[in-house]
């Protein structure tokens, strides 16, 4: 057992930078920072910490970025199509129908992602900076979920489908 929790604290050492060194025969230990860049010979490699560059941390931040301002507006969508049998209105120049068909494709794509992942690793997408990136990715799960019961109701409340495109004459245009 004291061997077993030895080695967990060894591998959390090298995992943190810092490196346990015996002071004592009965086992004591105190933990020192390694110099930079050096690894003492048999310690444990951290094989979870990884280098991002700086092209993929843009990337995650804008990913995590997208996931959690595309929940609320879809959430608001399914809301207001749940409430009046229409999506969002166009909005000036047409930015909150665009924001909302982004939000959608956006939400979308975590879950495609994310169930891509798990097929192909066996485990979703990593949790991000903070979690953040699990975070958007749990709210797109959940908001997919509410999406289909929004669906459910629709049709058995209004029976149509709103066009996603407004077009001159359709249900939900005010053209």
């Amino acid at each position: 057992m004291v061997r077993v929790v030895l080695a967990f604290l060894a591998i959390a050492h090298a995992c943190s930078g810092l490196v346990a060194v015996p002071r004592s025969p009965l086992l004591h230990h105190v933990a020192v920072a390694s110099p930079a860049g050096t690894r003492p010979a048999g310690a444990p490699r951290c094989s979870d910490r990884t280098t991002d560059t700086p092209t993929q941390s843009a990337l995650t931040y804008g990913a995590i970025g997208a996931g959690l301002v595309a929940n609320p507006i879809m959430w608001w969508s399914l809301f207001t199509l749940k409430t009046t049998g229409c999506g969002l209105p166009a909005g000036p120049f047409g930015l909150l129908g665009a924001a909302e068909g982004v939000s959608y494709l956006v939400v979308v794509g975590f879950v495609g992602a994310a169930i891509y992942k798990k097929a192909t690793t066996g485990s979703g997408l990593p949790a991000g900076p903070a979690g953040l990136l699990g975070a958007a990715e749990g709210l797109s799960f959940l908001s997919v979920a509410a999406g289909l019961a929004v669906l459910g109701f629709q049709l058995a409340d209004y029976g149509y489908l709103p066009e996603a495109v407004p077009v001159e004459g359709g249900t939900c245009s005010s053209i």
